[in-house]
This record gives structure tokens, sequence and C-alpha cells, in this order.
């Protein structure tokens, strides 16, 4: 009976154990969760609507409601039924984390879940089965199967079958047509109310071509509304699929001015390139724009994981090529960002002398010519058989996000050179374009712009572009060798883009694509200093004051 007393003793001893251990590790997880979720700092989302008419005031709650629409129809893209996920958060924190997110998979941690029994993210999100093969997808004969507005199911006999958006998800697209069709009656400016009532019917149809040159056409609109489903990046698959998304803004009228003569410096820009003659033979569309906006909501994919501060759209490449582009900086977003994350990432990592060179004016020029960028080199391969997204597939966004990134840097440097910013300083750009590679390369291995940043980091090093200091963990630029590295850099992705060399872009996203041990260290360092990974938005009518 004492033996058995004492077996009695030990079980209990050990159950005591596992519930004490199981306790702890469930308060770890809560506290781990707490962490990531605060490393996203609040910013609210205003701006000053005194500048809008009566009838623009009226036109916004519409454009929320749509709006909220696409983020609907964007968590069905990324992960499934939200209110399912939403219901087994067991905190306050959780919840915050998913909808950072859109679903149980850190976006900025290599899509790794972060919920118990959640298994590995589908590359192809929601747009393929989960059981499908690539093999089976390639062999599959389908004129629709890699197009942006189609999602890929089985049928009832277990065959491939393309759904068009506007059928799948066809009761939500009435909707959000509907508010369109509402907004486009109050709108009184005649390219606003022209470019609602096309993209409504676009949304119905899945054809954007007429809407995106509307759109293209607005140029004294003060609200913009850009909606539908426009960005591949959640198709890590093929990169085929378009997810839904949406942003309301605001024009700043006076930065818009500022801005407006750069948009017709694009054709001597294309033909300055710093690549052979056939990787810039097509000519931009004349048409092309630059504004200055104060954004007020984000939806969908924009608003996932890292945000978005500028745009350049639209991606047609027969709409750029008879039109051009516009690109929108969403300046309150990224004077957010500036302030609240790269001005302590300097602080930390740039070397102390060179601080002084990191400005917001820069950082700006920086990002807005990313965004003229997009719309030079080449939008269909050198042989005319494909367009280059076509040919790089599920490489196109991190080469197209990298090309952004140099080029714009070579579009400062140009139009520096041409006389037409003024007296500038270009180590400004230089030092504040190396202290956004530390911000942008914490988006992480999964993102496109992650990427773009880790190769551009490793291959700014292999050139010597900048040095590291051993003794204070901070890097220094060298202006000479930073400038040789951009032109080479440059005419790398400029001549991969245009050969549609998929392996080649393959092997710059194997090779440097990732974040090795070193810049790693520095990374945590970042960390550990409580500096946040990004921003998550205040938004809504409530917070405009509606």
């Amino acid at each position: 009976m004492k033996n058995l007393r004492f077996v009695c003793l030990g079980i209990i001893a050990l159950l005591l154990a596992a519930c004490s251990s199981s306790s702890k590790n469930e308060t770890s997880m809560v506290n781990e969760i707490e962490k990531k979720a605060d490393a996203f700092t609040p910013v609210k989302l205003t701006t000053d609507l005194s500048v809008l008419t009566e009838k623009e005031k009226q036109m916004l709650p519409l454009l929320f409601k749509a709006a909220q629409i696409m983020d609907d129809l964007f968590w069905m893209e990324a992960y499934g039924d939200k209110n399912e996920i939403l219901a087994k958060s067991t905190s306050d924190a959780m919840t915050k984390f998913l909808k950072i997110n859109y679903g149980p998979w850190e976006r900025l941690n290599g899509n790794e879940p972060f919920m118990e029994g959640v298994g590995p993210k589908p590359k192809g999100a929601s747009f393929y089965p989960t059981d499908m093969t690539k093999e089976e997808f390639e062999s599959w004969s389908d004129s629709a199967k890699s197009s942006l507005y189609t999602i890929i199911e089985r049928d009832s006999v277990g065959q491939l079958v393309s759904v068009p958006y506007h059928v799948a998800f066809q009761p939500q697209i009435e909707q959000a047509a509907s508010y369109l069709r509402q907004a486009a009656e109050l709108a009184e400016d005649a390219g606003l109310k022209n470019y609602l009532e096309l993209r409504a019917e676009a949304l119905l149809t899945d054809d954007y071509f007429e809407s995106d040159m509307a759109w293209l056409d607005m140029k004294s609109n003060t609200i913009d509304f850009v909606v539908g489903p426009i960005e591949s990046y959640e198709d890590q698959l093929f990169g085929y699929k378009a997810s839904h998304e949406a942003f309301i803004l605001v024009k700043d009228k006076e930065w818009s001015d500022r801005l407006a003569k750069f948009a017709l410096l694009l054709p001597e820009l294309q033909k300055a390139l710093p690549c052979d003659a056939p990787y810039k033979s097509e000519m931009p569309g004349s048409d092309s724009d630059l504004n200055a906006y104060d954004v007020i909501y984000y939806a969908g994919d924009c608003n996932a994981g890292s945000k978005t501060i500028a745009i350049n759209l639209p991606n047609d490449e027969q709409v750029r090529a008879e039109k051009g582009s516009r690109k929108l900086q969403l300046k309150n977003a990224m004077q957010a960002k500036f302030d609240k994350i790269l001005v302590p990432i300097s602080n930390l990592l740039i070397a102390e002398d060179q601080r002084q060179h990191v400005k917001f004016d820069a950082f700006f020029e920086n990002t807005m010519f990313h965004e003229v960028a997009h719309g030079l080199g080449l939008g269909n391969t050198i042989d005319g058989t494909k367009t280059v997204r076509q040919a790089l597939r599920d490489t196109y966004s991190s080469l197209e996000e990298g090309k952004a990134d140099i080029l714009g840097l070579w579009v400062v440097y140009k139009l520096n050179e041409m006389g037409e910013l003024g007296e500038k300083d270009m180590m400004d750009n230089f030092v504040t374009f190396m202290a956004g590679i530390f911000r942008s390369v914490r988006f992480g291995g999964v993102s496109a712009h992650g990427k773009a940043n880790m190769i551009r980091f490793y291959y700014f090093q292999e050139q010597g572009a900048f040095e590291r200091d051993e003794e204070t963990g901070t890097y220094r630029v060298n202006y000479e060798k930073m400038k040789e590295a951009m032109m080479k850099l440059s005419d790398l992705l400029l001549t991969v883009q245009g050969n549609g060399d998929y392996a080649h872009a393959q092997e710059l996203i194997s090779k440097m694509g990732f974040v090795r041990e070193d810049l790693q260290r520095d990374l945590d360092r970042v960390n550990s200093a409580g500096i946040p990974v990004d921003i998550v938005f205040e938004q809504g009518p409530e917070v405009v004051g509606l």
C-alpha cells in the first residue's frame, strides 16, 4: 500500500508539473504575441476635410463602405473565413495581430504561424486549391487560368476550373459597385464621376482597361479612390492573382503642384537609363503625373503587414504604354514612418557624423521616384513574346520592387545632374536610402519589398558601397562606390527584366534574398531598442470626424 501511495503521489506531482509547464508556455506565448502586436505603433489617419465641398463629404461614407468590402474580400483571398479565425483569438493582442496579418501567419517573419494548430501558409493563399501542385496547374489547358481576376477551384468531380472574381464574389462585388455608383451621382468633378461609374462597371465584369484609362484622365479631383483587385504580391505560388484593396485619398494640391513638372521628364529619363539601348526601347506614356495626398483609409492588401506609403498605377502594361501612369505619394503615412521608424533606426545604425544626412525631403524624394521608376524600363521582354510579369512569374514582384528602388535613387541623381532639383546634396539621398534598407529589410523574406532590399544590401556590400564599423556597429556610406553600385545594379535588373530571364531572377533571390547572420544581429539590435516594425492605423469615418 505504501508503494502504491508513493506511485500516486508521483503521478500527481508529474501532472502538477505538466500543468505548471503548460501554464508557463501559454503565458510566454501570450507575452510574445503582445510584444509582436505592440511592435506596430498606432497612427491616426486624419486630414483637413475643410478642403472638401459638402457633396464630397457626402461621398466619403459611401467610399468607406465600398473599401470595407474590399477588406472583406482580401480576408477571403488571404485566409478564408475571417470570423472563424477571429473567434479563436485568446486575447486582445492576438485579435490585433490577426487583423494586422489578415490571418494567423506573421507576414514580417516569413509567414510563420503564430497560433497553435495552424499549419504553413499556402503559397497560393486562397487563390488555388491547397492540394493543387504546380505541375497540375501548368499541364492544365485553360485560357483564363493565369488571369489576374480568376479564382482556381475544383468542380464536383475534382477537376480544376477558373471562376471569375465577379462570379466568385458576386454579392460583395454588386454591393461595392452600387456604392461607387451612388458616389458618382454626388461627384462634382467630371473626371471623378466618369471614373467611379466605369470602375463600378469594371468590378462587375473584371475588365479594368477603360476605368484605368479614366483614372489617368482625372486631373482636378480633390478626392481619389483606388479600388479593386490590383497587386499580385499575395500569390506567391505564381504571382498571377490580384488581391482586393482600397485607398481613400484627399489631394494636397500645394505639394502636388510642386511635383507636376517631373512627370514631363519621363521620356528623357527613359532615354538616359543606365543600360543598353534594347532595354530602354519602349517609351513611357506622356500623360503620367505626380501627386501628393493624405490617405484616410487603407483596406485589404495595402493594409496587410507593412503599410504602403506610395502608389504607382495602373499595372496594366497596355495602359502604361498608351497613356502612362500616376504616382501618388501618401504624405501623412510617409511622415509617420519617417518620424517613428526611420529616424530611430538611423540613430542606432548610421555613423554618427552621417546622421545629419537623414532627412524627410530625401525620404520623400526616394519614395516618390521609386514610383516614377516603376514606369521606366520595359513592360514587355525584348523578344516581344511576353510581358515581363509573365516571363518572371513568381520572381516578378521582387525584381520589380528592386528595380523601382534602385532606379528611383538613380532618377534623383539624374534630375540633380540636370539641375532640376535646385541646390541639392546627393549624400542626403544616399544616406537616407541606406537607412531605408534597414527599415524595409525587416519586412521579411516573404515580402517582395523585403527581398528587394536584401538583394540590394548584399549587392552594395559586395561593391563596397558602405562599410560597417565593428566597434560602434554603425554603417558609413561611401559616396563614389554607392554611385557606381547604383549604376551597375540598375543595369543588371533592367537587363534581367528585358530578357525575361527567370533563371537569373531566381538566382538573385536564392543567393541574396534572405537575411544572413551578421545583418540579423543588427536587426536584433533594432528590435531590442523597441523601434516599431511598422505602423498600424486608427482609421475610419469617426477618426476623420464624419
